[in-house]
């Protein structure tokens, strides 16, 4: 067993999920197209930007996602960052649900799966994608981006109804 490993598997579980949960972070739908042609996505709280030059941005996906190995093996993704009257959204994407699109408005991009009413729309290329522990680390080239002005939905002690605003921090 490696240093690495000892400190690991040393750490509880618990204590750094619970650490983890006080960061706030902003909540994405990503979205791609399965082997089947069927749309496919879930909610992520792991992404950032990763690079300017290329734009791009990095995200984490769990190995248990239904999602995994649509996302491992697409060539594009949508990444859509959620407002705060996607709460509903959130939720359903979140779910286990076997059709997360049956009840929310969305079209195709050429090949990825857009919802309509996301503040925020990034269309990426994949680039990269590795295993890192029990995620899976993807990173995609932004070839196309929407802005629209709105609140965002963030996620806080697992908690999506927070939502943050210009002047602070309010929560329901």
């Amino acid at each position: 067993m490696t240093a690495t490993e000892n400190v690991a598997a040393a750490l509880p579980v618990a204590t750094f999920t619970d650490a983890m949960s006080r960061l706030v972070s902003g909540l994405a739908v990503v979205t791609t197209r399965q082997a089947t042609g069927r749309p496919c996505g879930l909610l992520v709280s792991s992404i950032c930007s990763y690079s300017v030059h290329p734009p791009s941005v990095l995200l984490v996906v769990d190995h248990a996602s239904r999602c995994r190995d649509p996302l491992t093996h697409c060539a594009e993704f949508g990444v859509h960052l959620l407002g705060s009257a996607q709460e509903r959204t959130a939720r359903t994407f979140a779910s286990r649900g076997a059709d997360k699109f049956a009840d929310v408005a969305w079209a195709w991009d050429g090949t990825v799966p857009r919802l309509g009413a996301a503040p925020i729309y990034l269309r990426c290329t994949a680039t990269a994608v590795f295993d890192h522990g029990d995620h899976t680390v993807l990173i995609g080239e932004v070839t196309h981006t929407e802005v629209a002005e709105g609140e965002p939905l963030v996620c806080y002690q697992r908690q999506f109804d927070w939502r943050l605003k210009r002047n602070g921090v309010r929560h329901p």
